[in-house]
């Protein structure tokens, strides 16, 4: 039997019920991915306590620690295990060190470590305070990258995998450049900084494919800092000579299992049920207690003191707006929002300013700074830097009455740029697309991402980068009392490591958020008795999904309303986190105006 086509009022009929079903099972599909969130969100016993039992030792598993804080029901639903944030991790370690019913502590989990130097040197400093109660630290892992060994190189006993290895290598630094993939794609990246910052390298991936020889200095000598730091202090609990390690890092002779029992690198080879029996056997551990439920724990301890200090945590890309749903970054208007909050709340009489981030908008950070001064008026203002404060994480900290750093935090790179791409060459050679123009004026199309930059448009950006700088420089000059040329020395978008940084005048002394904490109630006159207020103040998590959901863009996935676009991936039939090169890229894509960022994020590898 022939079968007669459909007519063309049937064709769009059965397009249109295709559309409606597909409509249908999307939103089936969203519907149930929500529900299962909810439900984890519900299960997870985040913010549950647990009886610590006397005899007890203390399981740190790095690789559940992740940023300075988990800071949302709904991150900790799709942490991947991160359920620690490294503030919090740092108190339990330091409680338990005068708690009784903990008897030693467990460090585990370092071959799947996220943090990096920075972090890693807060952590140490607690478990030193913690080894200086003379309780023991035992730590065992089937391998230490470079910055766990650093962080377990401070524990009595050192034991690592009979088929393990310690990844001591030395410090090494790799830049991926775009330029020529760029060009074969047909894009024209177009660069825009003030002509003296030729430290300022965060654009040259898009332009060059090598180093500049100022980028290629800077990166040698914070490398360096960072190692002479690291080595030093494994020279010190291992009983070693810098020289020791040094040579052990060139021949790699601590890598296999073998060699770093025999090079001292670890104190025994042995397997993890090995580990238990030692904890219980010789250091009389019963039972033992996850760091996050102690953290917990601790973090619950009520407070009977009416002044405070409030700690206002800046982590991540600084970027314009206010935060919705659980992506992470520094939102201006949420930090100006804390700050003006706490300069006005009676019962805060210090404020310390968690600065975390490797710069981003221009915009955001002016707003910041601006929001800093305010309260600085009111009441003591101090910084605390962890991983990364530099460019406009720097510019938000430099007109607080005091910075503390770690040795290891990567700091400075005082100054702009604006990348710019011209597409025009992929759309016509490789997309068969052509665009062309009208407009009312000689610049209506002068900043189009389609041709290169017209040159009056070329000559106002490169104004506006100017311009930012010399304001830049002018407020580091003012808030560490520098001469203008002073900072310009040292700024043109230089890196420094807080160790650096120290001697130059950017920072006032080096240490974590707890001495910040205390300096900022010295300060106040309230050393004697104060709590911690921590802000921007967490929503709860309905409140959150109200803020994903209620912003009425039906375009927009489900999962673009989760915030799950600037930080997560579909792999298979999982969600993956994107890469940090992947976050940059889309960062970069996705900012306008001009950008005080880092070009890179140095990882404890």
């Amino acid at each position: 039997m022939e079968r007669k086509p459909l007519s063309f009022g049937m064709t769009m009929l059965a397009s249109a019920v295709g559309v409606v079903i597909v409509s249908l099972l999307s939103g089936l599909v969203s519907l149930l991915f929500f529900i299962a969130m909810v439900v984890a969100i519900g299960s997870s016993g985040k913010d549950s306590t647990t009886v610590v039992l006397p005899h007890s030792v203390l399981k740190v598993e790095l690789s559940k620690i992740s940023g300075d804080r988990v800071a949302t029901d709904l991150s900790f639903s799709f942490s991947e295990g991160k359920t620690v944030g490294l503030v919090d991790a740092v108190h339990a370690i330091q409680a338990a060190a005068t708690d009784d019913k903990i008897t030693a502590l467990y460090l585990t989990g370092a071959g799947e470590m996220s943090v990096s130097w920075g972090s890693g040197t807060e952590l140490r400093d607690a478990l030193q305070v913690f080894a200086q109660s003379g309780k023991p630290i035992v730590a065992y892992d089937a391998s230490y990258s470079q910055g766990a060994y650093y962080l377990c190189s401070v524990a009595d006993r050192l034991c690592l995998h009979p088929a393990g290895m310690v990844d001591f290598r030395g410090m090494g630094a790799e830049v991926i450049y775009y330029k020529d993939l760029l060009e074969k794609l047909g894009v024209e990246m177009q660069l825009v900084r003030p002509a003296s910052c030729d430290y300022k390298s965060a654009g040259e991936v898009y332009t060059l494919n090598h180093m500049s020889a100022a980028n290629r200095e800077q990166i040698r000598a914070y490398i360096a800092s960072i190692w002479n730091t690291a080595t030093a202090s494994i020279a010190e609990s291992r009983g070693l000579s810098v020289a020791d390690l040094n040579r052990i890092a060139d021949d790699l002779s601590g890598y296999l299992a073998t060699d770093a029992l025999a090079t001292r690198m670890v104190d025994t080879l042995c397997f993890e049920a090995d580990v238990k029996a030692m904890l219980r056997d010789r250091y009389d551990g019963k039972q033992m207690v996850l760091l996050e439920k102690y953290a917990a724990n601790v973090k619950a301890m009520p407070s009977t003191a009416k002044d405070a200090v409030a700690v206002i945590y800046a982590e991540g890309d600084v970027v314009d707006g206010t935060a919705r749903g659980f992506s992470t970054a520094v939102y201006g208007d949420d930090i100006v929002k804390a700050l003006r909050d706490a300069a006005d709340d009676d019962d805060v009489k210090a404020i310390v300013l968690r600065v975390n981030s490797p710069g981003g908008q221009a915009t955001a950070s002016e707003s910041m700074v601006h929001a800093v001064m305010a309260a600085r008026e009111k009441k003591p203002v101090v910084v605390s830097m962890g991983d990364l404060a530099a460019s406009a994480g720097y510019e938000m900290s430099c007109m607080a009455d005091v910075i503390v750093a770690q040795p290891t935090t990567i700091t400075g790179s005082i100054g702009v740029f604006g990348v710019i791409p011209n597409t025009g060459k992929l759309l016509r050679q490789k997309l068969g697309l052509n665009s062309d123009t009208v407009g009312t004026n000689r610049n209506s199309n002068g900043l189009s991402a389609f041709r290169p930059l017209s040159p009056t448009a070329m000559a106002m950006m490169e104004r506006n980068v100017e311009d930012f700088y010399k304001v830049f420089v002018g407020r580091v000059a003012e808030g560490r009392h520098m001469d203008y040329e002073a900072v310009h020395r040292i700024a043109r978008g230089r890196v420094w490591t807080g160790a650096d940084a120290l001697g130059i005048g950017l920072v006032d002394t080096l240490g974590g958020i707890d001495l910040a904490i205390a300096i900022a109630a010295q300060r106040a006159g309230i050393a004697d008795a104060y709590r911690v207020k921590e802000l921007p103040v967490e929503k709860d998590t309905w409140e959150q999904l109200a803020s994903m959901f209620g912003n009425g863009d039906d375009d927009l996935s489900l999962m673009a309303k989760l915030g799950l676009a600037a930080r997560w991936k579909l792999q298979g039939k999982q969600w993956k986190p994107l890469s940090r090169l992947e976050q940059d890229l889309l960062f970069v894509s996705q900012s306008e105006g001009v950008m005080a960022r880092l070009p890179f994020v140095l990882v404890a590898d």
